[in-house]
């Protein structure tokens, strides 16, 4: 699943798929459920307060991955990514990255249980 965020002044693509959470492990040696659970319960909580400094570096990781994930041109350390923008609001861009995992993660097989 793929989405189109302008950060800057630019339109940024993201995707979000089954390959997410091997690269993920993969490029930062991290767990995308724990962090993605962290990252969406310090969100719950925030309501205008800021993101801790660990939930901002997680919020910074997901969102290079995801980048580089649609555009693999894209630099190959989230330093070097953030370093290509001259600044940005994280609270307009994260609930859309959340948005995009979350519809990521929606089964459309309904269960045979009854």
């Amino acid at each position: 699943m793929d989405k189109l965020i302008e950060i800057d002044g630019k339109q940024v693509g993201f995707r979000a798929t089954a390959l997410t959470p091997r690269l993920y492990r993969h490029w930062l040696s991290r767990d995308i459920m724990v962090d993605m659970n962290r990252l969406q319960k310090a969100m719950d909580k925030a309501q205008g307060e800021q993101l801790s400094v660990v939930d901002l570096e997680i919020f910074e990781n997901l969102a290079w991955v995801m980048a580089r994930q649609y555009d693999n041109s894209i630099p190959g350390t989230p330093e070097e990514w953030l370093d290509s923008f001259d600044t940005f609001l994280i609270y307009d861009i994260l609930p859309e990255i959340l948005d995009l995992w979350g519809r990521n993660q929606r089964t459309t097989v309904t269960s045979k249980k009854k």
